[in-house]
This record gives structure tokens, C-alpha cells and sequence, in this order.
């Protein structure tokens, strides 16, 4: 007989490090936590930039945690180390590299389904997958040819180029001062002033600006992209173009509704519908994380929807 696991958590960002860890803490043993990537926090890794300061409040929410996994003010480095010690400490049973293609309520337990072709068993199942790892991409087609100077990450950036940074979000405002100290840089947002800054990136994003290391170009979209001897060439709304070496989309993320509906789960705004205890309409089947927020992510606010569903379980076992 097939091993059959209390809770089977897909996601190894914060949401489903903090469910793990909370079980783990109540006595739950027989965890499994299923991530695509190679490590855990691939959200955190990939789309923050390094040193990034990490606030336990965000977006002028004051969050207290209330499990018991002790969370406070830091950097993308200090986070990272925190959950690799709660994950060592706790020895969480943890598959990555492996991808789940959608989970079906048996009788009185799940199945979940791998895209290679394995099928693990659980009492109960948490979806913690984030938006992040699904970036929002432009309407518009993005030509074959610049597609590897087409970022929605840090990642292959150097120095030295002419970049255009895409998004009026802290992404996008981290993304362009950092870059600005070794490239020349310009920040597009489609609206005429920033709506969504916390007041720190503000403040750098004006230093910037005022002492010439960065320019915006506001209140401006754009229509289209060319390749122009192999580089791409922005065509803007006010019907001007320009080329740059690289361009970086930092426009968001999107809830990966089809794998939500292969799940059966219900999608509702762009959200998914969760009672208090974050279950799903199906019993036993939850989510947490900014799937089922209409604000977006937060580390604190992630880990307390952790506790919130262990706590729960537990009570119900």
C-alpha cells in the first residue's frame, strides 16, 4: 500500500514553509512538500534582487505572527537562512525539482499527480504555489529574435547596458536602482505618477532620478517591440522608439487558474475562494499565499495562513 502522507503541501515559498513547519511543531509528521524548483523560496531568489530589505509589515499592514515561527525586519539573504535552518531543523521530507500537474479528492483521501508520472497519497493538501512564479507577461508579441535580452528577473544582467525597466511596482523601482549604479536605466511606467511604492523605494527612486542615475519615462505605454540589428527597439504611445540593450518586466503575477481548475478549485477575481481556516469548498484541500489574497504577497501574512490551516488540521485529525 502506497504510503499515505497527513498533508501534502505544494509550494516550498513561504506559505508552504510556514504549513510545514507549523504541522511539524504540532506533532503532524508525515509532511510532504512538493516544489518544481531546485531549492525552496524560488520566488524570493529569483525576483528579489540581493540585499533586498525584507519588511515583516507591508504595504502599511501591520502584521503580528501568530505561530510560532518568529519572523522579522531583514534581507533576502537573512530570509533564506531562516527557512533553511526551520527546514534542516525539522527534517520536512521535501521532493523538488518536481512539478504537480492537479491533485483529485478520493473517498477520504487525495491524489496528487506529478508530471512525472508519480502519484503521492495525503489525509489533506495544501496549494501554496504563489503568483510569482507565473510573471505577467505584455499583450503584445515579443519577437523570437531578442527574446534572450527579454528579462522578468535579474538574471542575466550585466554591466554596462542600456536598460529599460517595465512597471510601476517595488519590483520594478528595486529592479531599476540597483541596476542604475552600473547601467544606464530607465524606469516606464504606463501611469503618470506611482501609486504603489512603499515610501522607502520612493524616496531612492527620487535621489535617483535627481542626480541623474535614472530616468523615468511616465505615463507612457507601450504599443510594440521590434528587433533592430538584433536588439530591441521599444515602440512607445506617444509614437516615439528607442533601442535597448535589454528590457525587464517587473509587471506582476498571475494566478495559475488552469492548474487551479484541473484541482477543481474555484476561482473568484482572480482569487481563490477560502473560508477562515483557508479551505477550499472541497474539505481538505486549502491554499495560502497570494492566491487567495487580493493585495499580494506577503512574507508575514504567508506564514500566518501556514498556521492558520496546521492549526486547523490538528484540531481536526
Amino acid at each position: 500500500m502506497k504510503k499515505l502522507f497527513d498533508i501534502a503541501i505544494i509550494g516550498a515559498g513561504p506559505a508552504g514553509i510556514g504549513t510545514a513547519i507549523e504541522s511539524y511543531i504540532f506533532g503532524i509528521k508525515e509532511i510532504l512538500l512538493i516544489e518544481k524548483a531546485d531549492n525552496h523560496s524560488a520566488t524570493i531568489r529569483n525576483f528579489y534582487k540581493d540585499n533586498k530589505r525584507v519588511d515583516k509589515d507591508w504595504m502599511g499592514q501591520t502584521v503580528e505572527c501568530e505561530g510560532r515561527i518568529v519572523f522579522m525586519d531583514g534581507t533576502k539573504e537573512t530570509t533564506l537562512d531562516l527557512f533553511d535552518k526551520l527546514l534542516d531543523r525539522h527534517k520536512i521530507d521535501t521532493l523538488f525539482n518536481t512539478e504537480v500537474e492537479k491533485v483529485e479528492k478520493k473517498e477520504d483521501f487525495f491524489e496528487v499527480f506529478t508530471t512525472d508520472n508519480k502519484i503521492y497519497r495525503a489525509k489533506n493538501v495544501v496549494i501554496a504555489i504563489g503568483k510569482m512564479g507565473k510573471p505577467n507577461k505584455p499583450s503584445y508579441k515579443i519577437p523570437p529574435s531578442i527574446k534572450q535580452f527579454v528579462n522578468f528577473n535579474l538574471d542575466k544582467c550585466s554591466k554596462n547596458e542600456k536598460i529599460l525597466v517595465v512597471g510601476g511596482g517595488n519590483s520594478a523601482a528595486e529592479y531599476a536602482y540597483f541596476l542604475a549604479d552600473s547601467n544606464e536605466v530607465t524606469l516606464n511606467y504606463r501611469r503618470e505618477k506611482f501609486t504603489r511604492l512603499n515610501p522607502e523605494n520612493e524616496k531612492i527612486i527620487n535621489e535617483y532620478v535627481k542626480n541623474g542615475k535614472l530616468k523615468l519615462k511616465m505615463g507612457i505605454d507601450i504599443n510594440s517591440l521590434d528587433s533592430e540589428h538584433g536588439k530591441p527597439k521599444v515602440n512607445f504611445s506617444n509614437n516615439s522608439s528607442e533601442i535597448y540593450d535589454r528590457i525587464i518586466y517587473a509587471i506582476g503575477g498571475t494566478t495559475p487558474i488552469d492548474f487551479l481548475k484541473k484541482c477543481a478549485i474555484e476561482v473568484v477575481n482572480n482569487k481563490v475562494e477560502v473560508d477562515e481556516n483557508f479551505q477550499t469548498k472541497i474539505p481538505g484541500l486549502f491554499a495560502a499565499g497570494d492566491i487567495v489574497t487580493a493585495t499580494g504577497g506577503s512574507i508575514a501574512i504567508a506564514l500566518n495562513h501556514g498556521y492558520k490551516i496546521a492549526s486547523y488540521i490538528t484540531k481536526n485529525r
